[in-house]
């Protein structure tokens, strides 16, 4: 998708967010002592997990579990507007030619009972998105979720953006974030933080990020999904685009996203020709992992044989689903550590958030383990995980820890050429893969 061609812009906001960092200055982050190491393999043809251990340690026995667990909430905890089906819709007037009633009743056949929408893209809103849209919607029987490319360079302009969608009468809004925010976790807390004092603090949010969380270590997930942010995570799941198989993204998109406490609500592809048998596997496995919504990605490229696939009766059927929490031990690093420090930290240890699973890390660990009657590794696997996630962590303010950095070396005279940049020391790891073509994400196609 096109990112370009944002509507709207609010000036004032822009000079207010450029007046924050202007007299600021800073050197680079320090890089970590931690051998950084990618074991990539077939990453786009859903070949070898990439690892992000350091190689020269051995990792401690994971305290792993192979009794399943039930990945999804319960139906009544998600709002109405993210159950059941939905659909994603880049431009109206490519949908049915922007056809209102024409798209009701579209939508309706295929049982979808929600379309997202864009609002904004950058600094801008969408021109499209209006009051009378919505309510149009509304009266046809539709809930609607306005979804917003951002970008991190102006994050209270784009909060501000953001929260058009509401203003507009939205019934939830999706936060998409991609390569952009990778290593900006500053720009993601100054957003994060600004969306929600505009929206308030119950207003549905949800993060359409990557699916593969171990892929994307300097990847804000933790900012995003932590307390006070998106409540709700919509990993793009495009088994095709990735080139795997529907039970493999499931695998791995909820290994890796069960951590962050987040109802997962999955959104499958339409485009680039799925067939028919893959269409209904992806809604079988979302009944199997229990997720209340699924979406797809996108009206525009859903064929007519497509359209009746969405909407036909399922056969009722447990499933069988593969689950479980990522495993980290010494020498690995990424936002999937910086979440456990998050916890460990919430639990009561006195250790730095990171991102890097140092000794220290491993010693919280082992404490953590001991006082919880685990099994004493010092590695975090099923049962560790399950442990910690029944703490809730304080969201880091890495906005804040930046601006005392830059101050501090703002007296040296040395110029920050990022102020938004920065975060834990992991912030600096640059992506292991992109499992989805860059082309093909929400925000770029």
């Amino acid at each position: 998708m096109s990112r370009s061609q944002p509507l709207r812009a609010s000036l004032s906001l822009v000079l207010l967010c450029l007046g924050l960092w202007a007299t600021t200055a800073s050197t680079a982050w320090a890089s970590s002592g931690i051998q950084y190491r990618s074991l990539v393999g077939n990453a786009t043809t859903g070949g070898t997990t990439p690892s992000t251990q350091d190689p020269t340690q051995t990792p401690a026995p994971p305290d792993s579990t192979t009794t399943p667990t039930k990945p999804g909430p319960a139906t009544e905890e998600i709002p109405a507007a993210l159950r059941g089906n939905g659909m994603w819709i880049w431009q109206i007037p490519r949908a049915h030619g922007g056809n209102i009633a024409k798209i009701i009743a579209q939508a309706k056949a295929s049982k979808i009972t929600t379309l997202f929408i864009k609002s904004a893209d950058g600094t801008g809103t969408w021109s499209q998105f209006t009051k009378e849209m919505v309510a149009a919607f509304h009266a046809g029987g539709l809930k609607v979720c306005g979804w917003h490319y951002v970008y991190g360079r102006y994050p209270l302009t784009e909060a501000a953006a953001s929260a058009y969608a509401k203003a507009q009468g939205a019934d939830c809004f999706i936060i998409d974030a991609e390569v952009e925010f990778e290593k900006h976790y500053v720009a993601a807390s100054i957003y994060m933080r600004e969306l929600r004092r505009l929206v308030g603090p119950s207003y549905p949010i949800g993060l359409a990020a990557f699916p593969y969380v171990d892929y994307h270590p300097s990847f804000p997930y933790s900012v995003f999904l932590a307390p006070g942010g998106a409540q709700y995570n919509l990993p793009q799941m495009y088994w095709k685009a990735i080139g795997t198989t529907v039970s493999a993204v499931y695998e791995h998109a909820y290994r890796d996203n069960s951590i962050y406490k987040s109802p997962i609500l999955p959104i499958g592809q339409t485009y680039d020709g799925p067939r028919v048998g893959e269409l209904t596997s992806f809604r079988k496995y979302g009944g199997a992992y229990q997720a209340a919504g699924i979406s797809w990605w996108d009206w525009t490229n859903t064929t007519k044989i497509g359209w009746k696939t969405l909407g036909a009766d399922l056969p009722i059927t447990a499933g069988t689903i593969k689950s479980g929490s990522p495993s980290l031990s010494i020498g690995f690093k990424g936002d999937q550590v910086v979440w456990a420090q998050m916890l460990l930290v919430a639990a009561g240890a006195q250790i730095k958030v990171d991102g890097i699973f140092a000794s220290s890390t491993r010693a919280a660990v082992r404490s953590f383990q001991l006082t919880h009657s685990l099994p004493v590794s010092g590695g975090i696997g099923d049962k560790t995980w399950a442990a910690l996630k029944r703490f809730t962590p304080k969201p880091v303010a890495w906005d804040k820890l930046r601006a005392t950095s830059l101050a501090t070396q703002a007296a040296s005279g040395s110029p920050s050429r990022s102020p938004l940049r920065g975060g834990p020391a992991s912030s600096n790891l640059p992506a292991v893969a992109y499992e989805i073509p860059l082309g093909q994400t929400l925000g770029r196609r």
